[in-house]
């Protein structure tokens, strides 16, 4: 072994005496590192790209939360409310009523979700990252607190006290009644707008936040239902043990939900897009080895009388072929460790300088992940490995006669 090592490593440093096999050994060579540096930029982008999207449920989306497995409210009585609390690795639960409704101001329309939350609902989720003007309401003001996209699309100014706010939600009750009067087929509140959240543009234009009494006025629910429970953890409570603690809670009729089910559309989304960039990438990535399949096999032929020598001298059959093996799998792994350099450094650059941007003011996320570093390693590893065993496998006895 120590042998091939030498004699692969003798061929792959030094210079051949025909100038082409040198350039194609340079181009297969830059091939690979450029491929190398490509891919960890590109798996590096989409990891910033990641973290940059769901830095917004992070701010929005709690711990977990206990959903209705059918319908729009579950039961929760006070007794349920003193078991939960002494759950241990619970530190906070709020309770939230949730419902579309139709919003209008001065002539211009927007459907939305209200979301009506209780008092402890700011300790649950961080709240003061995502205002932007004005406050978070006052209980039993009746005010509300709504993104900026629906602000936007009604033209929605704070504090108006002359043209407040008007939300519509259906009457409980028969269809067929409320068809024969239109007039009272609606439950119709008015509000003033103390605040604006800004999110990201989907969640801007669908929240209505309010008060929890003036939600469940405005909704006609009974005091013991409710559509949600947001939970926050203790930093170091597990979420299995926490989970089969509320199970016992709510025996039946409840889904709970942890931050990536909550978003499990976009999970899956981000998760799929960043599998096929790597799949397209390392096609690519096999397309450049062809050049190290060339080089190689170019070698071979360039060293018919050295590789006789050496079969002359007592060298088998299967040691040359693992003298051009070497050669290959020191040429990829090697330019894989340079490319994967090389991109670290772009990947320090970007995020200390910036250089491209989406707007004038956000630079585009990348982050610096060890596992894409492990990632490209490998890809690179195993691909050449392939590629020098293709190409090794060329040395065939008629060349050592």
């Amino acid at each position: 072994m120590n042998f091939s090592l030498y004699i692969a490593k003798r061929y792959l440093f030094s210079k051949s005496s025909n100038n082409a096999i040198n350039i194609i050994t340079g181009i297969a060579a830059i091939g690979v590192v450029v491929g190398a540096m490509a891919l960890f930029i590109v798996l590096s982008g989409f990891s910033g790209l990641k973290e940059f999207s769901l830095q917004f449920t992070n701010e929005f989306d709690s711990d977990l939360k206990i959903l209705p497995e059918s319908g729009k409210t579950i039961s929760f009585s006070k007794a349920q409310k003193q078991q939960l609390a002494k759950i241990e690795g619970i530190e906070v639960f709020s309770e939230i009523i949730e419902e579309r409704v139709f919003l209008h101001y001065k002539g211009k329309n927007h459907i939305a979700y209200i979301k009506g939350v209780d008092t402890v609902y700011e300790s649950v989720n961080s709240i003061d990252s995502i205002m932007i003007a004005g406050l978070w309401f006052e209980p039993s003001l009746s005010e509300v607190v709504i993104g900026l996209g629906t602000s936007s699309k009604l033209s929605l100014y704070l504090n108006d006290y002359s043209n407040p706010l008007e939300i519509y939600v259906p009457k409980p009750g028969t269809g067929q009644l409320n068809a024969l009067n239109p007039t009272n087929a609606f439950t119709k509140k008015r509000t003033v707008v103390s605040g604006v959240y800004s999110v990201n543009e989907d969640l801007d234009s669908k929240y209505v936040f309010t008060d929890m009494d003036f939600a469940r006025d405005l909704l006609s629910l009974d005091e013991s239902k409710i559509s949600a429970i947001e939970i926050k953890m203790l930093s170091n409570a597990s979420e299995e043990s926490v989970r089969a603690n509320i199970e016992k809670v709510f025996p039946e009729g409840v889904v709970i939900k942890n931050r990536i089910q909550q978003n499990d559309a976009l999970y899956k989304m981000l998760n799929t897009e960043n599998i096929a960039v790597y799949l397209i990438f390392t096609l690519v990535m096999i397309i450049a080895l062809f050049n190290v399949v060339g080089s190689i096999i170019m070698m071979i032929l360039d060293k018919r009388k050295n590789i006789k020598t050496l079969y002359n001298m007592g060298a088998s059959l299967r040691e040359i072929r693992r003298i051009f093996f070497l050669q290959g799998t020191l040429m990829t792994v090697l330019g894989g460790l340079v490319g994967i350099s090389l991109g670290v450094l772009a990947v320090l650059a970007q995020l200390k300088f910036g250089f491209v941007a989406i707007t004038s003011t956000l630079p585009y996320p990348v982050k610096l992940n060890l596992v894409n570093v492990i990632v490209v390693f490998v890809t690179i590893s195993v691909l050449g490995i392939i590629a020098s065993k293709i190409a090794s496998s060329r040395v065939r006895e008629k060349l050592l006669v």
